[in-house]
């Protein structure tokens, strides 16, 4: 990077003072001024816009993490549930091949409710509110609202006026008053 010491920047203004003149040189430096922040905001708004990007791939890769665990998941309560239908085969066999007398037949076991998780990888999509109150009539304004005679006697400003307005009133109060007359 470029090492500018205050002696390089009094070089440098001495400079810019004979080449560009004392009338012009306030602007040039004024226009400098606005360039940099330009370049600097812009800088500032790449840097944002990059930070997102990665903050958005990790958020993708959580995801894919997350929706391979819940299909290792599905697959392994598929085998369980196999698992368990060939031993409530085995049973019910038995029973029929053993003794006619148990009544019972073999238990069954449902893995249906796992398929909530297919859709979207088991990550719900919250829906924004649209039915917030805003305005006069919101909770939070009513609760910091301060009572009009408060406002009153403290002289709070309860109405709007632009400065036009106000100059114009108070122009009008002005000559509208008598001067005093001399004690003399």
């Amino acid at each position: 990077m470029i090492d500018l010491g205050v002696s390089k920047l009094a070089l440098i203004a001495v400079v810019a003072l004979v080449v560009i003149g004392p009338e012009r040189l306030p602007k040039v430096a004024r226009m400098a001024g606005n360039l940099m922040g330009r370049a600097q905001r812009y800088m500032a708004e790449v840097k944002s816009e990059v930070n997102r990007q990665v903050e958005l791939d990790e958020l993708k890769k959580m995801q894919e993490a997350a929706t391979s665990a819940v299909k290792d998941v599905q697959s392994s309560m598929n085998q369980v549930e196999s698992g368990l239908s060939e031993i409530g085969q085995n049973l019910n066999s038995s029973e029929s091949g053993g003794s006619s007398s148990s009544g019972s037949g073999g238990t069954s076991y449902s893995t249906s409710g796992y398929d909530d998780f297919a859709d979207n990888g088991g990550f719900a999509v919250r829906e924004p509110k649209t039915n917030l109150r805003q305005g006069r009539d919101s909770w939070g304004v009513k609760k910091s609202a301060m009572p009009q005679w408060y406002k009153r006697t403290a002289g709070v400003k309860t109405k709007i006026q632009s400065g036009a307005a106000r100059v114009k009133r108070f122009r009008r109060a002005a000559t509208q008053q008598r001067s005093p007359k001399s004690f003399f």
